[in-house]
This record gives C-alpha cells, structure tokens and sequence, in this order.
C-alpha cells in the first residue's frame, strides 16, 4: 500500500477541516446559533469516509469490476430520480432527500463511471484502436453527462473530462483522440447554447462588475487580493462575513489566500500535486489495464475538480460551482472521495516494484 498517499489524504482531510471551521463559523453563527454546525457535519461525513477508505482499500479492486455494469445503471436511475423528485437548494436540483440526509448523485456517478469505462476498456482492449470502438466507449458517457449536466454542468464537465482521459490512456492512436476531443468540444457547446443562464455566465465571466451576479466572483478576487504573501491570519477573513455568499462551498479557496496568503494557498496546492503526482505512480505501477485506468480515472478526477476551481475562483474560468476536493463542505463529495482513495490505495496494493 501506498502509504505516501495515505499520508497526502490524511493531511488534506485535517487541513480542509480546520480550514472548513475558519471559514464556516461565522455562516453557522448566524444561521443555525452553532458555530460548529458545518464542522460537525462534515466530520461526521469526513469519519464515515476514513471507514470506507479503509474497507475499500482492504479489498481487491477486481472485485468492483464485477459490479461496475450496475454501478453505471444505478448513476442513470439516480440521475433520473434527482431530475423527477430532486431537492432543490440555493436554486439547484441536485440533491435526494433520504429522510434527514440529503444524497447527491452526481458524486456517485463519478466513480460508477470511472469503474464503469475501465471495465469497458479492459474488455475492448484489443479493438481501442478502431474508431467505431472509441465511439461506442464515448456513446455510454453521454446519458450521464446529458442527465447530470441538466442539473450540474460543472459535474457533467468532469464527467466527460475523466471519459476524455481514459479514453486518451487507453488509446494508441492520437489522432482518433483528437477526433473524439473535437466531437466533445461540439456537443457541449450545443449543451451550453441550450439554456441562456449558460450563456449569460459566459458575459458575466467577462465583465463581472456590470452584473449583479459578478457579486461573488468579485468579492472573491478582494479576498485573493486582500490576503498578501501570509495572509490575515486564521479566522480574520473579512469576505467572510456575507460578502462572499456561503464561503464554505465553492469560493472556500478565495478565503483560504485572504487567511493565508500566497504561502497558504501555494501549500494547499502543492499538497494537491503530490496528491495527483501519487495517483499516477499507482496508475503506472498497477498490475494490469483495470487498475492503471482506474488510477488514471481517480487522477483526472482529482486534477480537473482542482484545476477547475482554482481557475473559477480566480476568474480564469466562467463560474460553473465545483468545490475543492476535501476542502468545500459537503458530506456527500468527501464520501465519495474517501472511497476513490480507498480504490486507489487498493491497485497500490498489488502495484509493481518502481
């Protein structure tokens, strides 16, 4: 087992925690009369997470192949189910309501889909280099990008992009991966142009200051701006205090450079490259295809959610609500999370010598 991973997960998680109560307090304060509220519950998530990463990893990734077919069902019926009976909160239908908790989906889909393709592959191994194979492979992402991306583009976004990356390790011929990158790229421009608010995030993106919902994302920019090399200190964010709108969530890294600083927010995002850097060493050094594309698969995943956000938060990108692994609140990403780490330190397990 990779116990250098191990060690990366475990100082995320305790990092994203003290971060989450800095950054949370004041929300929960005045909300529900508890300043641990959101700290509470994302260690109560955070706890469950550590306990699946550990069976998880216990057990032999192969077994999951087994399951991967009804993995991917399951992502389409819950997509479905969050389309008919879904929760909506902050004006997104993302969430099922199960009694007192809610559950997202499209956290699930992630990982169902990424054992889901490796299954594919390794099955269609010695055909990925025809054309009508990568095809067929690319056929079975959409439905789950189509029905997530209803909802949560920012989601149908990685989706499709971890479909992209396994596709590309997978396949010998460049030039059939850049066919496929260029159909990508036409269906979700036909994807964006379908609802105006997509469109209307390109114009905000642009010239936030002339539009009222460029509030967050400038007041984002204060707080990167007002932090400096080392930062307010914990706890004395400003933008905080409701002029950055639930800082816990997606723009959490913003109140990390206002807290921290430059040194702060470089720390946080060399931990998330030795994090990556580790993820593909146990996809290089995996015994077999399953594994090597289920590492690349966790990798993209990993990769593109933090490149996505940092680049939101800085206004690089449109804003399209992707939080920061470990880091944003959230019971069900952290969950999910813990158990593609626990799926990784398991094709570590059986990894070949450096």
């Amino acid at each position: 087992m990779d116990y250098t991973l191990l060690l990366i997960v475990v100082l995320l998680v305790v990092i994203g925690l003290v971060i989450l109560y800095s950054t949370s307090a004041y929300n929960g304060q005045v909300k529900f009369h508890d300043s641990f509220y959101y700290l509470k519950k994302q260690a109560f998530a955070t706890v469950l997470g550590i306990v699946l990463m550990l069976f998880v990893a216990g057990m032999d990734y192969h077994i999951w192949q087994r399951l991967a077919v009804f993995g991917y069902l399951a992502a389409v019926a819950l997509s479905v189910a969050v389309m008919l009976f879904g929760r909506e909160i902050n004006g997104s239908k993302r969430w099922l309501a199960l009694g007192p908790f809610s559950f997202q989906p499209s956290e699930f889909a992630k990982v169902a889909l990424i054992l889901f393709l490796a299954d594919l592959v390794t099955k269609n191994v010695k055909k990925i280099g025809k054309m009508w194979t990568l095809c067929r492979i690319m056929f079975w992402i959409l439905p789950i990008v189509g029905l997530v991306g209803a909802s949560n583009l920012s989601t149908a976004i990685i989706i499709l992009g971890i479909g992209v990356i396994l596709i590309f390790v997978a396949s010998p011929k460049y030039a059939q991966f850049a066919l496929m990158g260029i159909a990508g790229a036409c269906f979700m421009g036909i994807f964006l142009a379908l609802e105006s608010y997509r469109l209307e995030r390109l114009a905000i993106w642009r010239n936030p200051e002339k539009y009222e919902k460029g509030f967050q994302t400038i007041q984002g920019l204060y707080a990167i701006g007002s932090g400096g090399i080392f930062g307010r200190g914990m706890g004395n964010s400003l933008q905080k205090l409701g002029f950055v709108p639930e800082a816990q969530n997606d723009m959490i890294f913003s109140i990390i450079c206002e807290e921290t600083g430059l040194f702060g927010a470089i720390l946080v995002i060399l931990l998330f490259g030795g994090l990556i850097w580790r993820l593909m060493v146990a996809a290089v050094r995996a015994e077999d295809l399953l594994g090597e594309l289920i590492g690349a698969g966790i990798m993209g995943h990993i990769a593109l959610q933090v490149i996505l956000n940092i680049a939101v938060v800085t206004n690089t990108i449109p804003n399209t609500g992707i939080t920061l692994p470990f880091i944003s609140y959230g019971g069900t990403s952290v969950l999910f999370l813990m158990g593609e780490m626990g799926l990784a330190l398991s094709v570590t397990r059986y990894s070949r010598a450096a």
